[in-house]
């Protein structure tokens, strides 16, 4: 069923989620069925931001402009990329699916000059003026074999990062490749020899952010919970020491300036919040919160006053299962 309306990586997508993160009976058990009509009852600190029109819509990637606060969803069932302005209860099509040829929309990121940016899991990522929609840029992953072009950070001088979930490799995009326009998206980071050993067939990097300095590059390991820590200026590559917990199917990231680590934990509808030290070596638990109307929480963007949270509902007739959705929406948290 999944073939008939969704991308064929999703199938690779199921059996990441399913060997990377946990049994479908645990995953089950986490995601309690709701009814169509609606999301399950939550505890008073989640509600509902907005919705995203559509039927099928299985939402992965978020990201806030800067500039105005506007939000910006991708859909990994169709690679439809959706645009909610301050206020708005319902979001628009801000690009149609299959725009520039695009299979999927999981990472995104703006960065400060209002450029959006969305990775497709099967190719690379494409690069979007916001005022115009016009795409001004595309980089697609060199070389033959497996890829999932996950999820990606923006340092503060305008170099982008982006992880690829079976390669075990971190790539690069410099301000200036991004103004040549197009090129092959290369490895930067090889993790593959610093990675917890996982069950074949399972994801491993997923969700990346950049410290506000530009120092270094967390990189989290879904399977493995744990937190990869990449040293822009030596190339250093080491693990950040979790204390109070660990990030077993983490998904995205979310670096606050003030040092919080905020983290979508997808299968188990969790929600961590972290204190980083300042070098970004240490990391300690601070919150949880497991709410089943989270509804597979896949990526998150932190704004003062609120958490914005994807509920994707990969488990109701999505990459992890059968079953009927309700209506696709975006959480707000407080968090």
């Amino acid at each position: 069923m999944l073939k008939k309306f969704l991308p064929a990586t999703l199938l690779t997508l199921t059996t990441a989620l399913t060997l990377g993160a946990v049994p479908a009976t645990q995953a089950a058990q986490a995601a309690p069925a709701a009814s169509p009509a609606s999301a399950p009852a939550s505890d008073g600190r989640i509600s509902t931001a907005f919705t995203l029109p559509g039927a099928k819509v299985y939402p992965e990637g978020i990201a806030t402009d800067p500039r105005n606060h506007s939000v910006y969803v991708g859909s990994y069932a169709d690679g439809t990329v959706y645009r909610a302005r301050p206020g708005q209860r319902t979001a628009e099509v801000f690009l149609p699916a299959g725009t520039d040829g695009r299979h999927t929309a999981n990472g995104l990121r703006v960065d400060a000059r209002g450029r959006l940016w969305v990775t497709d899991s099967t190719s690379g990522v494409s690069v979007y003026d916001t005022a115009s929609r016009r795409r001004l840029a595309h980089f697609e992953v060199a070389g033959t074999g497996g890829l999932f072009v996950n999820d990606l950070a923006i340092t503060p001088d305008g170099t982008a990062y982006l992880t690829d979930s079976v390669r075990s490799v971190v790539y690069r995009v410099t301000p200036a490749q991004l103004a040549a326009g197009s090129g092959a998206l290369l490895p930067a980071y090889d993790l593959s020899g610093h990675l917890t050993p996982s069950p074949a067939g399972s994801f491993a990097l997923n969700g990346i952010v950049s410290d506000p300095a530009g120092r270094f590059l967390l990189a989290v390991d879904m399977t493995a919970g744990d937190l990869h820590r990449i040293d822009l200026r030596t190339g250093a590559i080491s693990r950040v020491a979790l204390q109070g917990g660990d990030l077993t199917h983490a998904d995205g990231l979310d670096l606050a300036p003030d040092g919080t680590l905020r983290v979508a934990h997808n299968t188990t509808n969790t929600l961590t919040r972290w204190h980083l030290s300042p070098d970004g070596t240490r990391a300690r638990l601070t919150r949880t919160i497991t709410d089943p109307s989270l509804q597979i929480p896949t990526t998150l963007s932190h704004t003062p006053g609120r958490t914005l949270v994807v509920r994707s509902q990969f488990d109701k007739g999505g990459p992890m299962g059968p079953g009927t959705p309700t209506s696709f929406t975006i959480a707000s948290v407080s968090f």
